[in-house]
């Protein structure tokens, strides 16, 4: 068995970024990741550009009373040219006048018969946003390999672009194997159980942003079970088997690996949960064999999968969020390994949750971050700092 350390170092070594590119929309980015640098189309803003609602002023110390003689709104292409001592209203975003020298807030303004006065102090170059203040024509907007989230598309929107070109998103297979898994729905005979581990791996995919996926279910048997992963590494980048990878009499995911000539670069991990776990690669296509217990399947793709997805669409290796928090109570490590723990964080501390077995996902519903107790860690005491992976 590896350290937890070692196994994410080997697949951040073994991962490759996918080389496909596609042009998408801006409506269908959010979670991918930029082939190209995208350059602005305009200077932000494209015209000096009114902080408040107000007014603009062509101003000098040695005057008064400013004659007022229009309005500008957001939009209004009406752009006079002020004389000194003459002003126009103002709303937030118009276009200030060249002319015009300062803006002061309307709450600083009296209004008197077409003039206005002041009555706060004025200076120059008041609530005035420069032209390109915030970027300049065919200045990077954002550079290759970054991620779009809900500001980075509402950046790119502002600047003038509808489509952008992103790494294509992985291919995904998710194989489950158990003759004992039935479909949610159906009614079950004795001995059997309810299938989950596919929803629960499809929906976590899902929730980075990752939509082509394809299922297959496998029986028990050998000669299925390789032909099936041959089919798959035909068709997609990134393959996830779920069950079948221990040592049973009815575990053929390992030996259906090696058939197909997929390279082992590690099995089995010391950790809990999880320790059964594959990684391996075939012409720079990854594949994970994950446990059958489904808390340890979706521990293994918070841990592994996440991160190895970033790194494939061009991202950094980086998976969820790490962060310190002080440990809600005692805590003692049974298991001669390292540890993954569902934890509840409230009160700016994180609590151990009941339920941690492999296969229980009961306290995973409850869960906002896994507590990582290191192989070192023995023994915690309340208040002593964890680290958290937020999830």
């Amino acid at each position: 068995m590896i350290s937890v350390e070692n196994a994410l170092k080997l697949v951040k070594e073994q991962v490759q970024p996918l080389s496909r590119s596609a042009e998408v929309s801006l409506n269908n980015a959010f979670g991918r990741y930029l082939s190209e640098d995208v350059l602005s189309k305009i200077d932000m803003p494209p015209f000096p550009q009114s902080g408040m609602d107000g007014y603009a002023v062509h101003f000098s110390e040695e005057i008064d009373r400013y004659e007022l003689i229009g309005e500008i709104a957001a939009g209004s292409d009406f752009h006079p040219s002020l004389k000194l001592g003459q002003a126009v209203r103002i709303f937030t975003g118009g276009a200030v006048p060249e002319s015009a020298t300062t803006v002061v807030r309307q709450e600083d303004v009296l209004v008197e018969d077409g003039w206005i006065s002041f009555t706060a102090g004025v200076k120059q170059n008041m609530n005035i946003r420069p032209k390109a203040e915030q970027i300049a024509v065919d200045e990077i907007a954002l550079p290759k390999g970054s991620y779009l989230d809900a500001a980075a598309i509402g950046y790119l929107g502002m600047l003038g672009h509808d489509r952008v070109h992103v790494i294509d998103s992985p291919k995904v297979a998710i194989l489950t194997t158990g003759d004992e898994l039935v479909k949610p729905g159906q009614a079950l005979a004795y001995g059997q159980v309810y299938e989950s581990n596919s929803i629960m791996l499809e929906q976590a995919f899902r929730s980075k942003s990752i939509h082509q996926i394809q299922h297959v279910k496998l029986p028990d048997d050998y000669d299925q079970t390789v032909a099936a992963i041959e089919k798959v590494l035909n068709d997609c980048d990134l393959i996830v088997l779920s069950g079948g990878i221990s040592v049973g009499d009815y575990d053929y995911v390992k030996s259906g690996l090696e058939a197909n000539g997929v390279e082992e670069v590690f099995y089995k991990v010391k950790q809990k949960p999880g320790k059964p776990l594959f990684f391996g690669t075939k012409n720079q296509k990854c594949i994970f064999a994950l446990p059958g217990n489904p808390a340890a399947a979706l521990t293994a793709f918070y841990v592994y999968l996440f991160p190895a997805l970033q790194q494939m669409q061009g991202g950094q290796f980086e998976g969820c969020t790490r962060i310190q928090l002080p440990i809600a109570t005692d805590y003692i490590r049974k298991a001669k390994r390292a540890e993954f723990l569902k934890g509840k964080i409230e009160n700016n501390e994180v609590a151990v949750l009941s339920a941690q077995s492999s296969a229980m996902l009961s306290s995973f519903t409850q869960a906002d971050g896994l507590i990582y107790i290191p192989f070192e860690t023995l023994e915690l005491k309340k208040g002593d700092e964890v680290e958290v992976l937020l999830i």
